[in-house]
C-alpha cells in the first residue's frame, strides 16, 4: 500500500508533470499523496504555487541526477527507470550527437517541454498579493 508523503495515510500517485502537461511515468516523476493533498483544496491540482514547488524539486533532482553532458539512451534506462521505446518515441525529435542526447534536452522533454524557474514563483506570488 502507497502512503502520502505528507500525512501517511493512503495515497493515489500523483504526476508532478502531469500527463496532458507532457509528463511520463517514471520514478522521478511522481509524488505519492492521500486524496486530501492530491485533489484536495491544498493539494497541486488546486494550489499553483504548490504544484510549481513539485515542479521545481524534480527539475532540481533530474539536474543532479544528470551530472553529465551527454546520456546515451541506456545509462537513461538505468539511471531514470524509463523503458528504451519510450525513451526512444520521446527523443526521436532530438539531436543525438556521437556523445548521446544533451543533458539540457533531456531534463527539458522530461519538464513537459518546459524550463521551471524560481522566479516563475515568486510572479505567482506577487500575482496573487496583487489580485
Amino acid at each position: 500500500m502507497l502512503k502520502c508523503e505528507i500525512c501517511g495515510r493512503q495515497a493515489d500517485k500523483h504526476h508532478i508533470v502531469y500527463r496532458s502537461q507532457g509528463g511520463i511515468d517514471f520514478p522521478l516523476n511522481f509524488k505519492y499523496l492521500c486524496h486530501e493533498h492530491h485533489r484536495g483544496k491544498e493539494g497541486p491540482h488546486k494550489n499553483r504555487k504548490l504544484d510549481l514547488q513539485y515542479k521545481l524539486e524534480l527539475q532540481k533532482n533530474l539536474e543532479m541526477l544528470l551530472h553529465k553532458d551527454f546520456y546515451i539512451l541506456d545509462e537513461l534506462v538505468d539511471l531514470l527507470h524509463i523503458n528504451k521505446g519510450m525513451l526512444k518515441r520521446i527523443f526521436k525529435e532530438y539531436k543525438l550527437y556521437k556523445e548521446g542526447y544533451k543533458k539540457s534536452d533531456i531534463i527539458y522533454r522530461l519538464m513537459g517541454k518546459k524550463v521551471y524557474t524560481k522566479y516563475m514563483l515568486e510572479e505567482y506570488c506577487d500575482f496573487i498579493a496583487n489580485f
